[in-house]
């Protein structure tokens, strides 16, 4: 590892521990040419993602852009920043099981369309009207009868088990 003060290529490792909930390691090095104390982070490679827009562009998923949506779609709805990062995690973690390099940006929004009507109706219809393009109040009518028919199916099946 490069020393960033020094550029010198050797350090030792004075402590090393897990990070990110184990899915990265915290390594404390110390420069052996400088003696420069700093932390580096080691993390599983992951695959590179890449979304299909509607108009058929390909772009690499953003775990930042997917965060920013769902920060707009859940202002003033009391989720908090921290909360909507597990879920862009989750998200991503999905992505990653599915083994797919590619998704289409339909798959993608209602993959999180999914998780967001488990935390808020609002941010759910709100992320819904931006993704779904809405162009009339129907759309949003058709979005809440939806989400309403799947709420109740949910706590159907919440009272049966």
């Amino acid at each position: 590892m490069q020393c960033p003060s020094c550029q010198h290529t050797d350090s030792r490792v004075l402590e090393s521990r897990a990070a990110d909930s184990g899915k990265s390691v915290r390594r404390r090095r110390e420069c052996l040419n400088c003696e420069f104390r700093f932390t580096t982070y080691e993390r599983v490679e992951t695959m590179t993602i890449t979304v299909v827009k509607r108009s058929g562009t390909r772009e690499t998923f953003s775990r930042s852009k997917l965060l920013t949506g769902l920060v707009r779609a859940c202002e003033k709805t009391g989720l908090e920043t921290n909360r909507l990062e597990l879920l862009v995690e989750e998200i991503e973690l999905q992505l990653q099981q599915r083994n797919q390099k590619e998704i289409t940006s339909q798959q993608l929004g209602d993959l999180v369309l999914e998780e967001l009507g488990d935390l808020s109706e609002v941010a759910y219809v709100r992320f819904a009207s931006v993704y779904g393009k809405f162009s009339g109040i129907s759309d949003f009518i058709t979005t809440l009868d939806a989400l309403r028919q799947r709420n109740q199916v949910k706590r159907q099946l919440a009272k049966i088990s």
